[in-house]
């Protein structure tokens, strides 16, 4: 074999990534957008659009699901790649045993990230280290070039071990730096290294039906496992082949172990990743002032190399480990650990010293590499310790911006529901009157302008009398009033996870209620309202449908801004049909998202929870009112739940100033039907049919940039189809409005 034709780009990691996915051209990618490592789909997204792959992109609604997709698609004989981070990683963990145990290969990135909570989005190894014991081989690439050159390997690794790979990488330090790369100028020459998809035994021969995934008692499961360590074991021998292939065909090495200035160092740092050039640049200089030190790192974590670790630092005196992560309580990171294991298996006595440091994409500098060299000269360094950290103030308690709000403030008395001769009323709440109503939701957020959501969120509170307990769900309008040690909230306020938001604070609510009834807390009343949007009744859709159906008392209030807003806008289940976005790209084999938007108020109404409502700021005295009954109905007899369209002039592409004039038009328009569905009863709110303002759904999505394009004659069937499903879904609408059950 000869060294193949390569030319140069300038990409960062997850370009390469999608890169070498798109020249390998798998059959499925299965995907849920995370930072960092989003970029991967949308740029295979934007190729696939043009027409350079034919790799089926599958947008999963949560992380979970995305893997089942990958699962299924590797069980159906398939190639089949996704991408992940942080606790999107986390989320999908449950299925990584399943793929590894049932030996379905496919191939994994993961743009390493910390994991919550806090909320960080910034990178360290934290989420990776929880991969260790999946059964999953696991690569690390230390750059841009290095994310391509392994992916090319994991997929033959990968198909002769049967055995899944992780391809991990620096989150934002690698995905995002964009660096000169080399690639190879013919995708064949990729696709004849990887060779054609291998036979297996798979679901899709119905003459030769199999069963995948049974259950198993002892001793099959030791067995399966045993099989499983086998094939592990094998990949001791497949990796160092495949790399070597590999640097014949590129002209680049790849190894489990690699190092600088080792051979005879007196002291060695570990570092793993993109941190191993900044202290390999250490390392240059303090062997220019005559010290004998080196660095070392890892390219393979599973199988680990521990032979090759314990031959490279047999003649080393004292070895620190630096880990971008910690295992709490453990007296170091989980690669601390694992090197001070090798090094004593391999009958060394070497000093070992472990420092976490980096968490939270926290930078290292060539300074701190010398910084733990030096520390390496201490007798009495401590075996393990932070670097780069302080333990804070002890009792240290931030002091509020805002002062609270008492009830007395909260309750003047604006918005007030009465039940007459069985129907619930509303007296006041209208938009000048409530503008007495305190602000829980203060100035000095960090949304962008224009952004919707703390326009909705204040006027939905303009209706809620008395005291509240908020929960937002991760999202921009998590990110943009939360930024420590500032808050945006003058009320009680706790953040979860998309998947877990509702069913977060119906355990809060439940709580409150327990310890009222033990005499803990005062007697009173708390409105628990969850906040959620960016694509936050996607993942978290299952989590909300069982706090529907259990009759939580609290509210769900949904801003929807029709996309993934806070990793970029990707589509969501809302998206428009028709709509671009950094997952539905215009080109030539693509025109945009290929769906209909989700009806999630008519899905929150088949719960049978006792408030349903749709409100918009064009018409502010309608929400308000309808945030008053849902704090009624969450009160007296369950779950309520309201959603509002909520503008991001960024993503749609339009102007801040002309934010509620759109909102108005999707209203006018019947994309956005306006009324509520009280105890089973739907009631409408406004019918611009009646009125005669009704207006074509092409009228309101050519004021957006993101669907200006259908005006265009090529997309005359598209925006047929739209008109034709808002019709149809309004005209539902209309009948269950005018039938006395419905």
């Amino acid at each position: 074999m000869k060294q193949a034709e390569q030319k140069q780009l300038f990409e960062s990691g997850n370009e390469m990534a999608a890169y070498a996915a798109k020249q390998i051209n798998y059959h499925v990618m299965g995907y849920y957008p995370i930072t960092p490592s989003t970029q991967i789909a949308e740029y295979l997204d934007r190729m696939g659009a043009d027409g350079e792959h034919s790799i089926a992109l599958i947008p999963a609604e949560g992380e979970h699901s995305a893997a089942g997709i990958c699962y299924g698609a590797s069980a159906g004989g398939g190639r089949v790649i996704n991408a992940t981070s942080a606790n999107g990683l986390l989320y999908a963990l449950e299925q990584l045993p399943v793929q590894s145990g049932t030996r379905m290969p496919m191939v994994l990135n993961i743009a390493c990230r910390t994991v919550s909570g806090p909320l960080s989005i910034k990178g360290d190894h934290s989420d990776l280290m929880y991969t260790l014991n999946t059964g999953w081989v696991i690569l690390f690439a230390a750059s841009a070039q290095e994310v391509y050159d392994c992916n090319l390997c994991a997929l033959r690794i990968a198909e002769t071990l049967r055995l899944p790979v992780i391809v991990a990488f620096d989150g934002f330090f690698t995905s995002h730096q964009k660096r000169n790369c080399r690639v190879f100028a013919d995708d064949r020459v990729v696709q004849t290294f990887v060779g054609p998809a291998r036979d297996r035994i798979g679901l899709l021969d119905p003459a030769h039906p199999i069963t995948v995934g049974s259950y198993m008692n002892e001793p099959d499961i030791i067995n399966n496992k045993y099989q499983l360590h086998l094939a592990m074991e094998e990949a001791r021998r497949v990796i160092p082949s495949v790399f070597d292939e590999y640097k014949t065909l590129s002209g680049r090495s790849l190894s489990a172990v690699r190092s600088h200035r080792a051979e005879d160092a007196e002291i060695l740092l570990f570092v793993l990743g993109s941190a191993y050039y900044t202290a390999v640049a250490a390392v240059d200089r303090l062997r220019k002032a005559g010290k004998k030190v080196g660095v070392f790192t890892l390219g393979v974590l599973r199988p680990f190399p521990g032979e090759e670790i314990a031959r490279l630092c047999g003649g080393a005196n004292t070895v620190l480990v630096a880990d971008r992560q910690d295992s709490y309580g453990a007296g170091g990171g989980n690669l601390s650990l694992e090197i001070r294991a090798a090094l004593q298996s391999g009958g060394l006595t070497t000093r070992v010293l472990s420092r976490v440091y980096g968490l939270g994409g926290k930078d290292f500098y060539e300074q701190d590499a010398l910084d733990l060299f030096a520390l390496c000269e201490d007798a009495a360094a401590p075996a393990f310790d932070y670097f780069g950290a302080e333990a804070g103030e002890q009792g240290y308690f931030p002091k509020p911006f805002f002062a609270p709000i008492s009830e007395a403030e909260a309750s003047p008395g604006l918005t007030v529901c009465e039940e007459e001769n069985g129907k619930l009323t509303v007296r006041g709440g209208t938009f000048r009157e409530t503008t007495a109503m305190p602000k829980r939701l203060a100035p000095g957020h960090g949304a962008c302008p224009g952004c919707g959501i703390p326009v909705n969120v204040n006027l939905l509170l303009r209706g809620i009398e008395g005291n509240v307990v908020l929960l937002f769900q991760t999202g921009c309008g998590m990110v943009v009033t939360t930024a420590y040690p500032k808050t945006a909230f003058r009320i009680p306020y706790i953040h979860n996870l998309f998947q877990n938001g509702a069913a977060t604070l119906a355990g809060l609510a439940k709580v409150y209620r327990q310890r009222q009834a033990r005499g803990e807390l005062p007697e009173g009343k708390l409105t628990f309202i969850m906040v959620s949007g960016d694509g936050g009744m996607d993942i978290g859709m299952g989590s909300a449908l069982a706090t529907a159906l259990r009759g939580d008392p609290l509210i769900l209030f949904e801003y929807d801004n029709g996309g993934y807003m806070n990793t970029g806008y990707q589509l969501s289940y809302s998206t428009p049909k028709g709509a671009k976005s950094a997952t539905s790209h215009l080109g030539a084999d693509s025109v945009g998202k290929s769906f209909f938007h989700k009806d999630m108020p008519q899905i929150m109404a088949a719960t049978g929870m006792p408030y349903v409502a749709t409100a918009a700021e064009s018409d502010p005295t309608d929400f308000i009112r309808k945030a008053a009954k849902a704090q009624y109905y969450a009160h007296k007899s369950g779950t309520a739940y309201i959603k509002c369209l909520s503008a991001c002039p960024l993503n749609w592409g339009d102007r801040p100033n002309t934010e509620r004039k759109v909102i108005a038009a999707a209203v006018d328009s019947c994309f956005f039907p306006l009324y509520e569905v009280e105890e089973g009863i739907t009631t409408l709110s406004y019918d611009p049919e009646s009125r005669g303002k009704k207006i074509p759904v092409l009228d309101w999505l050519t004021m957006m940039g993101r669907t200006k394009h259908l005006r265009a004659p090529e997309y005359a069937q598209i925006v047929e189809e739209i008109q034709q499903e808002i019709d149809r879904r309004f005209a539902r609408l209309k009948a269950r409005a005018a039938h006395p059950f419905l």
